[in-house]
């Protein structure tokens, strides 16, 4: 959950407007591997130093996939979730490109701006964020992509319902 919270007015009022980035985070080799045990995407230029030296990218390089999926973290403390906010969930991607591969040993963090944010069912919002990933020292992004999540907001407890 975000460390920050913001009405729904506000959140409308941030449409457009680029939002602070997130922290960085390091892609070392160990989270790359554990990355390809968990998915059991074992290709060379993940897990293998060695050999990926002489491939195409000098060295180990993250899964795109590992990138992306560090989106929902990097959003946490740059993006405010609305007052009131229950859970949210993916919901989906309109676009994702892998721009650059991420080198390992480089650090990432995440731009975000808030496209739309619409309450289209009570007690739900859904909100549509673009986001880039940095990559600390290079010219092009790893990834760009526009995010879609649902998010739910805390019901009020009547007498006698049980929590």
């Amino acid at each position: 959950m975000s460390n920050k919270t913001a009405s729904p007015a506000e959140l409308r009022a941030m449409i457009g407007k680029p939002l602070e980035p997130s922290r960085w985070v390091l892609i070392d080799q160990d989270r790359v591997n554990a990355f390809g045990e968990v998915t059991e995407d074992r290709q060379y230029i993940h897990l293998d130093p060695e050999r990926a030296a002489a491939g195409p990218y000098g060295g180990t390089v993250a899964h795109g996939l590992l990138t992306l999926s560090l989106l929902s973290t990097l959003m946490q403390e740059a993006v405010p979730v609305p007052e009131n906010f229950a859970a949210g969930v993916n919901y989906g991607y309109n676009k994702v490109r892998f721009i650059t591969p991420v080198k390992v040993g480089r650090r990432i963090r995440a731009h975000f701006t808030i496209l739309e944010f619409t309450e289209p069912k009570p007690q739900r919002y859904q909100q549509i964020t673009s986001v880039t990933v940095e990559i600390e020292g290079e010219a092009k992004p790893a990834l760009v992509a526009e995010w879609v999540t649902m998010g739910f907001y805390k019901t009020e407890m009547t007498a006698g319902e049980e929590a």
